[in-house]
């Protein structure tokens, strides 16, 4: 089959790699029908993620059609549609009894080399590096996917792969991380990075009951598509002064009430772009702090890896923040955020701006890296 294959710091190429096959009786393989460009499949690119190896296969947001069944799959038959959430969870430890699934105790083979990076072991994603299981991603023709029956979710023929596309990751996330923000009725709630992450918390914070969503970017296509999709007020700069000086014009002096950082370790600052996850410049982060009002709520759905220089905690701190923070419990939200799609309160297909063959998939990463010919989002069909 064909697949993109990640072969070295902003070199990605389509190789013709073996089929995957059934490895456990509760495995599926699926024949991808649509496949995503994420963010953070940028900091795969850049090389700014450890462990990560020559030929991995990249991607984790992708759906597809049941073509294999492992023999103790109960929930699917095969030429089902579904959706495969990007954390792979057992279903039955702990962790997942709770409902947090990215923090599967079993599904993460490489529990010790993870521990080495992160401290715990968190549970398996696709296509993220070694040190996260090290699975074949779905920019690819097909995707072995473990634990069938607890991530993978059915969509109905009525529904098209655009719009259904988006809950393998960046609608639940987006959502979560408004969810973390603990938003009241009548709350304004500011919104750090207009990604297609971004572009999810505005939607979902109006959902979830915000009064007001305030947009900080740079980029002048995403604050347009904000504005276009939603009642959302934008700042256009990432200038801290500015943007501090702005949010305070905006709610008399107290700070918004929630924050979310949707923008993570590689954030814009006034000295450009930060590529080094590793040793984090936290812009965003640092700008919330300062601004969000006194015991407000901090929601940091943006990826981070390693060290942060120069966070600002005891600002927090003494403004007595509430913060909360995590990779996405995906199998919470999927059935859920499939209502919404199911009964039009809510599309998320407006966020795709470009659509590609997976054949390419190299150039389509470089115009969404560069942020060319005003690209928010890549949608590869195989």
């Amino acid at each position: 089959m064909k697949a993109l294959c990640y072969e070295g710091k902003e070199n990605v190429k389509i190789n013709t790699v073996p089929d995957p096959i059934i490895q456990e009786p509760t495995d599926i393989i699926i024949k991808v029908t649509s496949t995503a460009i994420c963010g953070s499949d940028l900091h795969l690119y850049g090389g700014l993620v450890p462990t990560m190896k020559e030929g991995d296969i990249l991607g984790h947001e992708f759906m597809g059609e049941v073509v294999e069944i492992g023999k103790d799959v109960k929930k699917f038959k095969k030429g089902d549609r579904v959706v495969i959430p990007f954390t792979i969870a057992c279903g039955d430890c702990n962790y997942c009894n709770d409902d947090l699934f990215s923090l599967c105790d079993n599904s993460n083979p490489n529990e010790e080399l993870c521990k080495e990076n992160l401290g715990h072991s968190i549970s398996g994603l696709f296509g993220f590096s070694h040190m996260l299981g090290g699975f074949s991603g779905g920019q690819a023709e097909y995707v072995r996917v473990p634990y069938a029956d607890v991530g993978p979710i059915k969509v109905p023929e009525s529904l098209s792969d655009d719009k259904v596309l988006f809950l393998s990751d960046i609608f639940p996330t987006g959502y979560m991380g408004a969810e973390n923000a603990n938003i009241k009725p009548g709350d304004t709630v500011a919104i750090w990075g207009c990604g297609p992450v971004g572009q999810f918390a505005i939607q979902s914070a109006f959902m979830l009951g915000a009064e007001r969503v305030i947009a900080i970017d740079m980029v002048k296509e995403r604050l347009d598509m904000a504005e276009k999709n939603s009642a959302v007020e934008v700042i256009r700069t990432v200038d801290p002064n500015e943007v501090y000086m702005r949010l305070m014009e905006m709610t008399n002096g107290k700070g918004p009430d929630c924050c979310i950082d949707c923008v993570g370790a590689e954030a814009h600052g006034t000295e450009g772009f930060n590529t080094d996850l590793e040793k984090a410049q936290p812009n965003a982060l640092a700008q919330i702090f300062k601004a969000c009002k006194k015991a407000g709520n901090v929601s940091i759905p943006g990826v981070y890896v390693g060290e942060v220089d120069g966070l600002p905690l005891g600002m927090a701190m003494n403004k007595s923040l509430n913060i909360k923070m995590g990779q996405t419990h995906m199998q919470h939200y999927l059935e859920p955020l499939l209502a919404k799609i199911e009964n039009g309160a809510f599309d998320p297909s407006f966020i795709i701006t470009h659509k590609m063959k997976l054949d390419e998939a190299p150039e389509a990463y470089k115009k969404f890296r560069n942020k060319e010919d005003k690209c928010v989002k890549v949608v590869l069909t195989p």
